[in-house]
């Protein structure tokens, strides 16, 4: 770990030297090489954390966008000063260079896509990477980082560091050579992060974090009862839920919450659980058997406290997996939900339609801000909950996962995390440092571009 910390601060300054546009180049090739991979890389997505092919086609693509999109903005931003205004006789201009070494910690949900997406957001702005894949799935990091040096990052620049989480960020997190940390995971873990970087002496690090959600759909009168049911099924039980972007609690208008429901269980009957490389299956395992085990906590809570709707059965030649079926259950309201359940496991709140103050109004108290989608064909009613609630993605009439690279930049607030939104004009700058320059022409004999303004 020392070691590694020492070749990435070394080789650093070189990296950054390159520019904006070389390092854009090799970017690029590493997209063309994972997509001449793709194959290799979507088995080890689903043999490693038990995405269904479809999912992990869908990293494929979305890990490629991020090479492509970052390098474009490398290119566009990093490679030449901006200039900026100034008085007659003096030049100013603003640089955007790389702040030091990151380390890039990636979440099993979304091993390669979201682990590529941050290691090469760090290396578009001129930083070394130390690149921490989650315990789960460190074999397609490891493939994703081959890929990266074979298109032609450097050994001594991106870093890859499998392993304990805790013994790793133990010391990487307390070396004053560590300028960042770009994370995604638990709000518990960026707590942590957040602390002990903190703690230590020596320049102030940057944090990027994205954490989970308590993430809500509200449904309306108007809307339409087979799309709902089709929205709420994919991004509850997609990813058998393990998405951060996930459905959590579904608001349904009273009036129309029995129809609703019977679209939406009916929906659930046509899931087909199983082995995740069989082209025919909806929803895969979840990652481990502490996940399950968690999963089993928490339904077994709300079977007491809830009414249980519809909970699906598991083939007995499942039972050998780490296997648990999507569950459906009507709760009171949303604050018996203490903390986020990562997992297919939807939970139905009725509303009266009179009170969806008090829908938006609770899902705020969550603290959590990260997706809500509304099912509505009022414009005011879209404009109102957009106006009302905090949450750094907002979906109308469509599901609430699947966000995508450049055209719905992805990140939340409050509890949900740091902010800036990974994918969006805004992620680059925040791994960069800002350098203006001031030269005063005037003492080298003027402002020579007078010479070319119109005389009239």
């Amino acid at each position: 770990m020392t070691a590694a910390l020492d070749i990435a601060a070394t080789a650093q300054p070189e990296w950054d030297r390159q520019g904006g546009a070389a390092r854009a180049a090799i970017l690029e090739r590493a997209a063309n090489l994972f997509e001449q991979n793709r194959g290799l890389l979507m088995a080890l997505v689903v043999r490693e954390a038990g995405r269904t092919v479809a999912n992990a086609l869908g990293e494929m693509r979305e890990a490629v966008d991020f090479l492509r999109y970052y390098a474009m903005q490398a290119r566009a931003d990093f490679e030449t000063p901006q200039p900026l205004p100034g008085v007659t006789g003096e030049d100013n201009s603003l640089s955007l260079r790389g702040r030091g070494v990151f380390a890039c910690i990636a979440p099993w949900n979304f091993p390669l896509s979201i682990f590529t997406g941050q290691v090469a957001g760090a290396l578009a702005v001129g930083n070394s990477a130390l690149a921490k894949p989650a315990e789960q799935t460190p074999l397609i990091a490891a493939a994703a980082i081959r890929l990266l040096h074979q298109a032609g990052v450097p050994g001594e620049v991106l870093h890859f560091l499998p392993g304990d989480g805790a013994r790793i960020g133990k010391i990487m997190l307390a070396d004053s050579r560590l300028s960042g940390v770009a994370f995604t995971g638990s709000t518990e873990t960026a707590t942590i992060i957040n602390r002990a970087l903190a703690a230590r002496d020596g320049a102030i690090p940057v944090l990027i974090a994205e954490t989970g959600g308590m993430n809500a759909m509200i449904v309306d009168s108007t809307a339409l009862p087979e799309q709902v049911a089709k929205d709420a099924v994919t991004s509850a039980f997609d990813s058998a839920g393990q998405r951060c972007s996930a459905l959590r609690v579904l608001f349904l208008q009273e009036d129309v919450a029995d129809r609703m429901l019977d679209q939406i269980l009916g929906a659930m009957d046509e899931l087909k659980i199983g082995d995740p490389f069989d082209l025919a299956t909806d929803v895969g395992p979840v990652i481990d058997e502490e996940a399950r085990t968690a999963l089993l906590a928490h339904a077994e809570r709300m079977t007491k406290e809830a009414l249980l709707l519809k909970k699906l059965p598991l083939e007995s030649a499942l039972n050998a997996g780490v296997f648990f079926p999507p569950h459906a259950f009507a709760i009171e309201s949303m604050s018996m939900l203490k903390r986020e359940v990562f997992g297919p496991i939807l939970h139905v709140v009725r509303f009266e339609q009179s009170r969806l103050d008090a829908v938006c109004d609770a899902i705020n108290a969550s603290g959590y801000g990260l997706t809500l989608a509304l099912h509505s064909r009022i414009d005011d009613t879209a404009q109102f909950v957009r106006s009302r609630v905090r949450v750094g993605n907002l979906y109308v009439n469509r599901n609430q996962i699947g966000a995508v690279v450049g055209a719905q930049p992805f990140g939340g607030e409050g509890l949900s995390g740091t902010g800036p939104k990974a994918g969006g004009p805004h992620y680059l700058p925040r791994f960069a440092v800002e350098r203006t320059l001031t030269v005063n022409s005037a003492a080298a004999g003027g402002n020579a571009r007078l010479l070319t303004l119109d005389e009239g």
